[in-house]
Parts: structure tokens; C-alpha cells; sequence
């Protein structure tokens, strides 16, 4: 998206060098890297990223000072999943951006989705390093926000993981994670704070604590636990735990596990409420409002183009179907018919929302033509701190869907970050 950088890049680019990068992105993690990872950074402008970045907290901030939304929104965490000690505020929050075309011709970000929910925040910071090393990226870029730099990138991420306890008694917990694709930034975390990573079915309980075993069998109490573990997996697995999540357990949260439905894509049509007064979010309707009517006038008076017929075979080009509660882009439909749209119980279409669908504008040149990228801002916000927006990730692709693994099979695809000219103070 900076021509001159853009063009410097893909001349320099050698496939040695990517070589090289999948190499030493291996090495650093310590673990493999299992989804793609894309040929190249992008090269955005430093007023950009600040942009999404400050819409990201403006929506957040929205959200947790409505308090009908809030109520809403915690009626929709399922039953024996509403955790007990809920903090304040959500400690990490991610918000993914589209680049897209107004009616003026210009670029400008839409909000695909927001989620109070950690990301690869470690693996990201070392998957920078790297493209910045391998390709020799000039001294000038920078890719961490609000001043942060990367020493002081770490200091937060850890104050906001660790919460002034002991390493030894903080575990990152997901399900089984010795197999999770983000296992990568599991073990970059662990090294560099140095904490354990634990499966969420090994956690002990014991009178009022909660316990993991380390790597010599001996038992160590948990004081604060930075989730990693998904509600909908939990779910879909069927995992059975050892402890009942909905106890008062003596035991901190970092990522309390409320705040992934109470900022979610349940947010959506929300936000995009008239009244909210927020451009940068498409407008969305929950499926139940569609079906019934209100919903689909509410999306028409929005700008959405819709079929005047609704039989059967119906096609709703202009939508997007979306589970509210799944990861990684699992379960959306593209082109959904009025016929999927009715498949769906009556008493699960509030688990779902329709959302007008975006076009990426393709803005990468690469060797295989033009490319679309999906901004991720990285937020902070530790224990008597700001949320802040930390680091960017990104995601390349050129088909309908921006997921690594939806472009597995392509090159100058995948996992990719952002890198910015530093503006000069006054400029």
C-alpha cells in the first residue's frame, strides 16, 4: 500500500530468503509452524493502523458502557459456561479490519469482527523480528503502536499475563494444547515469561484452589491462569474437566473467559445500530430479527442490497451467515439462501447473525497478482492500566475467505504483519 516500499521489497525477494525465513521462524518458536506463512510483510502508513486502532478502542469502550448490551450480551454465554470472579475489564482484545472502497473511491476500514480474546500475541512479535531480519527491512520501519517498542512490548504483555504473581504459579491453559495450531505462540509465551502451559483437563482442584503438575510431576498452585482454552471447543470436544468453571475458585483470570461473549461478534448488530453512529461496522442483524422481519428492514434502511423475493432458493449475495460464538472463520457462509437461513431452529437463530458482506479491495502486488489483507490490531489492558493497542497482525489472501488455512494452497498468502514509516514528531 506504499508503492516505493512495495516495489523495493518484491525486487529484493528471493525464494532463499522465504526459505530462510520458515527456517529461523521454526527455530525461534520451537515448535512447527503449521499454517502458512506469506512471502511477505505489507507496508502500510503509520495513520492508518492508528485509525483502526483507535476505532477498536472507541467500540470496546462503547460496548462495556451499555448496559442493556450487557445484559443481552450474558444472557448469550451458555449454561455452566458463565465463570464466577469476573473482572473488570477484559485484559486482551483483538479487532480485524477490511480495507474496502467507499462511494467516493477510497480506502477506507470496515470491522469484520471485535473479540475480547487473546491472539498469537508472542508468536507475532517474534514472526516480525524475523521478516524485519531475513529481508533486511529498513531500521526506519516501525510495527509496534502507541509508542511501544520492543522491550516495552514484552514489559506489558507481561504485566498483563502475570499480574505481579509469580511465574511459576501463572499457567496458560488451553485444550490439549501440545496440538493446537497456536502452539507456536505457546511456547514463545512460556520461554519468555516463563510460565507453564497447561491442559485445561489436567488442572487439579483442591479445597478451594486449583493445581498443575510440571514437567517433574511436581504440583504447583495456580494463582493466575491466562486462558487460552475456547468456550465452542470445550463444547464441541465435549471435554469433561476436573473442576467446575462456574466456582468461585481462589484464582485469577488473565483473559477471563466472560469477556469472550461479552465482546464478540454478539456485538455486532449493536454496534451497527443507526444510533451508535459507528461507520466503521457493516450493519448486522441477529438471524432471528432477519427471519421476522425487523431485522432485514433494519438492514435494507442500512444500504443493504436485498432480493425482493424470499422463497426457498432465495439468494442473499449482499450477506455474510455467521456463528456468533466460533473461531477461526468456522461455520460462515457466503451467498447463504433463504432456505440455509430457515434450516436453522428457531431456537438457535439467535446464535447466528446475518452481516452485510464486504469486498476486500485487493492492495498487495505480488508475483501472483493482486492480494487482499486483513488487519488485526493487538490489545493490551493490564491489571490498573489502559487498553492498549500494542501490535498488528495480518492475514493475506485472495479468496472469499482471509483464514490461513483458506489459503493454504496459494503463495504470497498466509500469516503476514504490518510495517509502518515512523512520522516524524510534528510532521
Amino acid at each position: 500500500m506504499i508503492p516505493e516500499l512495495r516495489d523495493l521489497f518484491n525486487q529484493r525477494f528471493t525464494a532463499e530468503r522465504y526459505v530462510a525465513l520458515l527456517e529461523l521462524l521454526g527455530a525461534r518458536c520451537g515448535a512447527e509452524v503449521e499454517f502458512r506463512v506469506a512471502e511477505t510483510p505489507i507496508f502500510v502508513s503509520q495513520s492508518v493502523l492508528a485509525e483502526m486502532a483507535k476505532a477498536g478502542v472507541e467500540l470496546a469502550r462503547s460496548l462495556m458502557a451499555d448496559p442493556d448490551y450487557l445484559i443481552a450480551a450474558r444472557k448469550a454465554i451458555p449454561q455452566g459456561y458463565c465463570v464466577a470472579s469476573e473482572t473488570t475489564h477484559p485484559h486482551f482484545l483483538t479487532a480485524d479490519f477490511a480495507l474496502v472502497r467507499n462511494e467516493n473511491d477510497n480506502l477506507e476500514p470496515r470491522l469484520v469482527e471485535i473479540q475480547a480474546f487473546p491472539s498469537v500475541f508472542g508468536y507475532q512479535a517474534v514472526l516480525n523480528a524475523v521478516y524485519r531480519e531475513i529481508f533486511d527491512l529498513p531500521g526506519s520501519l516501525g510495527e509496534y503502536l502507541s509508542g511501544l517498542d520492543e522491550a516495552s512490548y514484552w514489559e506489558l504483555l507481561a504485566r498483563t499475563v502475570l499480574g505481579g504473581k509469580n511465574p511459576e504459579n501463572v499457567a496458560l491453559i488451553d485444550v490439549d494444547p501440545r496440538h493446537q495450531k497456536t502452539r507456536p505462540d505457546f511456547e514463545i509465551t512460556a520461554k519468555k515469561l516463563g510460565i507453564a502451559v497447561v491442559d485445561i483437563q489436567r488442572i487439579e482442584p483442591a479445597g478451594n484452589k486449583l493445581y498443575y503438575r510440571n514437567t517433574s510431576g511436581r504440583i504447583v498452585p495456580i494463582h493466575r491462569i491466562y486462558n487460552r482454552a475456547i468456550a465452542d471447543e470445550l463444547i464441541s470436544r465435549n471435554v469433561h474437566l476436573q473442576f467446575d468453571l462456574t466456582h468461585p475458585w481462589d484464582v485469577e483470570w488473565a483473559g477471563h473467559p466472560n469477556w469472550y461473549f461479552l465482546i464478540s461478534k454478539f456485538s455486532l448488530p449493536w454496534l451497527s445500530r443507526p444510533l451508535a453512529g459507528f461507520k466503521v461496522v457493516p450493519p448486522a442483524a441477529f438471524l432471528g430479527d432477519f427471519l421476522a422481519g425487523p431485522g432485514r428492514a433494519a438492514l435494507a434502511a442500512s444500504g443493504v442490497l436485498l432480493p425482493a423475493a424470499t422463497g426457498p432458493q432465495t439468494v442473499y449475495g449482499e450477506l455474510l451467515l455467521k456463528p456468533l460464538f466460533s473461531f477461526a472463520g468456522k461455520g460462515i457462509e457466503f451467498d447463504p439462501t433463504q432456505k440455509q437461513l430457515e434450516a436453522i431452529a428457531a431456537g438457535s437463530r439467535d446464535n447466528y447473525l446475518v452481516q452485510q458482506r464486504m469486498r476486500f479491495e485487493p492492495t498487495i502486488e505480488t508475483p501472483h497478482g493482486l492480494t487482499q489483507a486483513e488487519i488485526r490490531i493487538l490489545y493490551l489492558w493490564p491489571d490498573g492500566g489502559t487498553l492498549t493497542p500494542a501490535l498488528s497482525l495480518v492475514r493475506l489472501g485472495r479468496g472469499k475467505m482471509m483464514g490461513v488455512d483458506q489459503n493454504r494452497n496459494q503463495e504470497w498468502v498466509g500469516a503476514s504483519a504490518a510495517f509502518y514509516p515512523r512520522e516524524r514528531a510534528g510532521s
